[in-house]
C-alpha cells in the first residue's frame, strides 16, 4: 500500500508537467497558426500542429474563445518582455529600441490584431494589466531613443505597433512561400525611417495603444 500511495504521489507532479507542456504547445501553436491563416483557422489544425489531440484542447480552454484569450495573453506578454529586457541590457537607446522590434516579430506579434478583433473581452482585466505593462515598456524605450535625439517625436506606441502588426503579418494565401525570411529585412528600412531627424511630416497625431483599443 505504501509503495502505491508513493508511486502515486510521484506520478502526480509529472501529470502536471505534461499537462503544463501540452497548453504551452497549444497556444504555440494557435499563435503560428492564426498568423499564417487568421483567427477562424479550424481547431483540428491546431492541435496537429501541436501534436494533440482535440479532446486535449477542450480539456484546457472551454471554446476557441477562451483559447484566443490566452493566445493574446501570451503574445503580448512576451512583447513586453522583450521591451524591458532591452531597455535594461542595452546601453544605446536606439539599439534598445532596435532589439525590441526585431525581437517583437519573433515573438510573432503580427497575430495581436487578429486576436484582438476575434470578439475578445478588451476590457478583461487580465488583457488591461498585459496592455499597460507593454505600453509602459515600449513607452519607455521610445521616450530614452527620444530624449536621446536619436527617435523621431512625431510618433507614439500605437504608430509602432500597427507598423509592426502590419509588417509582421503575412497575407493569407501570399505568394511567398518563406515570408519570415524578408520580416527582418523589412523592419531595419522602417526602422530607419524612425531615426531623427525626421525627412518628413507626419499627417495627423500619435497614436497611443489607448487609441487603438477604443478606435470607432
Amino acid at each position: 500500500m505504501a509503495a502505491d500511495t508513493m508511486t502515486a504521489k510521484s506520478a502526480q507532479p509529472r501529470l502536471r508537467a505534461d499537462a503544463l507542456r501540452n497548453r504551452e504547445r497549444i497556444v504555440v501553436a494557435a499563435r503560428e497558426v492564426i498568423v499564417e491563416s487568421g483567427a477562424q483557422t479550424p481547431l483540428d489544425e491546431i492541435a496537429r500542429r501541436a501534436g494533440v489531440g482535440n479532446a486535449t484542447i477542450y480539456r484546457h480552454f472551454t471554446d476557441r474563445r477562451e483559447l484566443i484569450h490566452h493566445v493574446a495573453l501570451s503574445v503580448m506578454s512576451g512583447v513586453a518582455d522583450q521591451a524591458e529586457a532591452a531597455m535594461a541590457e542595452e546601453a544605446d537607446s536606439f539599439s534598445a529600441l532596435r532589439r525590441f522590434v526585431h525581437a517583437a516579430a519573433d515573438e510573432r506579434i503580427g497575430a495581436l490584431c487578429l486576436l484582438l478583433s476575434d470578439g475578445l473581452d478588451k476590457e478583461h482585466p487580465d488583457l488591461i494589466a498585459v496592455r499597460d505593462r507593454l505600453s509602459a515598456g515600449v513607452e519607455a524605450l521610445m521616450g530614452a531613443a527620444k530624449a536621446d535625439g536619436r527617435l523621431r517625436t512625431d510618433i507614439g506606441v500605437g504608430d509602432l505597433m500597427v507598423a509592426l502588426n502590419q509588417l509582421t503579418r503575412p497575407l493569407p494565401g501570399s505568394f511567398c512561400m518563406d515570408f519570415d525570411a524578408f520580416v527582418h529585412r523589412h523592419l531595419q528600412l522602417f526602422l530607419d525611417g524612425l531615426q531623427a531627424p525626421a525627412r518628413s511630416e507626419l499627417p495627423g497625431k500619435s497614436v497611443t495603444l489607448e487609441d487603438l483599443q477604443h478606435r470607432p
